[in-house]
């Protein structure tokens, strides 16, 4: 598995995706298509680049399909899954803060009157 922490550059190719992950451009292309957590930016002359976000979810969408066998809609049904849960995670951090927010702003307005 390749260590993201050692991706330094801004931008990288389709090549050196598919180099760096054992996986066919034509796949690459092809999942790009079907999950849309793959959105590499595309120059005038059509070359895709890809962030350090879009091979993040290359692999998890390769640990999906290709070591714990899922189907393509099935993988795309987890990717769903564990956003939602993190989503929810986030809020249940936030709504102790959003709570003593609103306090802050009635106290402050009980100070302006």
């Amino acid at each position: 598995m390749i260590d993201l922490t050692t991706l330094t550059k801004r931008y990288y190719t389709i090549s050196e995706v598919s180099d760096m992950l054992g996986v066919n451009k034509s796949q690459l292309r092809y999942w790009e298509g079907e999950f849309k957590q793959i959105k590499p930016q595309k120059g005038r002359n059509g070359i895709r680049r890809y962030t350090k976000q879009d091979i993040e979810a290359i692999i998890q969408i390769q640990e999906l399909l290709k070591i714990r066998g899922f189907t393509i809609d099935g993988a795309k049904q987890e990717l769903h899954s564990r956003l939602q849960s993190l989503k929810s995670k986030t809020r249940v951090k936030e709504d102790p803060l959003s709570r003593i927010l609103s306090r802050l702003k009635k106290l402050r307005d009980s100070l302006e009157q």
